[in-house]
């Protein structure tokens, strides 16, 4: 079969020929139906040798539908032709994080050497996938998968973090989205859904900055030295009360300690590498910051039942699969408008 693997540090994705995986015991093998990007994958190839903990060659795409093509022994659940999404944060499925669908938080996980698709095991970028457990699984019913696969993270993960903090936003509270690109156009989108706060966009990119208002923002403002000012001048001195900070970078972490109100929250969901010192003379009084990751098995169900409702939706422009390593490239400019899908059949 063919799949987009990393194979040497430093290195671009080639398109390559693997053998085609047979399903173990207790496991289930896709054929995939889609594939999504992200800028996880271009940060884990941009790690130096020194800090690069995956074995190579490395199977990419921690985003993964498809149709359940072959059981396992013990398999039981799914049937063949089943159409599914995976559940990519895989934990041991023993410990009291994974008993409440919490596998993104599972303490046993690195120690047992359990990664995600992806992500350290081979990803859903390829013509099969191997998902260790059907409890990875999701039922996709009547979603189109194309449309529907970045959910799995670009939907999980914002969800996951405005849920966090839906104490702090009730009716007539404002929330900041910082970068409107793949996740956060969509977490305006639940912001929107979930809760009655007044939204702020910001990017520095003005086709983002439409995308945001066009997808539910009720303001779109550039991301600069100015954009914590403007904030306080919109909620009269107050601040946010949660600011979802995308992006992650040293510029952006600045604006959120800047903008978040006291007894706010910020979350800093993008992996730019910024640090927010907090405490005292730091942050304001009461406001917590918080580094969620990914989401919950029941998060993604919710996630999908909101697509379903119409309630949110992902921009995707479509890639065939000898075009994944083009679809990175623009990924890693930023001139993707949405999120990047990969079609491993095309």
């Amino acid at each position: 079969m063919r799949a987009v693997q990393y194979r040497t540090i430093g290195g671009e994705p080639e398109v390559v020929e693997v053998p085609t995986p047979e399903p173990g015991p207790g496991q289930v093998r896709l054929r995939v139906t889609a594939a999504g990007l992200c800028h996880s994958d271009w940060f884990v190839m941009g790690l130096p040798a020194e800090r690069f903990r995956y074995e190579l060659p490395l199977t990419l795409g921690h985003e993964g539908a498809g149709v359940v093509d072959a059981l396992g022994d013990g398999v039981t659940g799914v049937a063949v032709g089943d159409p599914v999404a995976v559940y990519g944060p895989w934990g041991c499925g023993l410990c009291h994080a994974c008993a409440r669908g919490a596998e993104n938080y599972c303490p046993r996980a690195a120690p047992l050497g359990i990664r995600p698709p992806g992500l350290g095991a081979p990803g859903a970028l390829a013509e099969y996938l191997i998902v260790d457990d059907v409890r990875h699984l999701v039922p996709l019913g009547d979603l189109e998968p194309v449309a529907t696969v970045s959910l799995t993270d670009a939907g999980l993960t914002p969800y996951h973090a405005v849920v966090s903090s839906l104490d702090k936003l009730p009716a007539g509270s404002t929330a900041v989205v910082i970068g409107a690109g793949g996740l956060g156009h969509v977490g305006i989108q639940i912001l929107r859904a979930l809760t009655g706060s007044t939204i702020v966009a910001l990017d520095i990119s003005e086709e983002k900055l439409a995308l945001a208002a066009e997808v539910g923002a009720h303001h779109a403002l550039p991301s600069d030295a100015s954009a914590a000012e403007a904030i306080r001048s919109l909620t009269g001195g107050v601040g946010a009360q949660a600011v979802f900070d995308f992006v992650g970078a040293a510029a952006t972490v600045e604006i959120a300690r800047k903008a978040v109100a006291m007894d706010g929250v910020v979350q800093l969901v993008g992996i730019g590498g910024g640090l927010l010192p907090t405490g005292f003379f730091s942050t304001p009084m009461g406001a917590s910051v918080r580094a969620p990751y990914w989401g919950t098995r029941t998060e993604l169900m919710e996630v999908l039942d909101l697509a379903r409702a119409g309630a949110v939706h992902v921009e995707v422009e479509e890639y065939r699969l000898d075009e994944a390593p083009e679809a990175y490239r623009r990924l890693h400019e930023g001139t993707v408008r949405g999120r990047a899908v990969v079609v491993p059949g095309n």
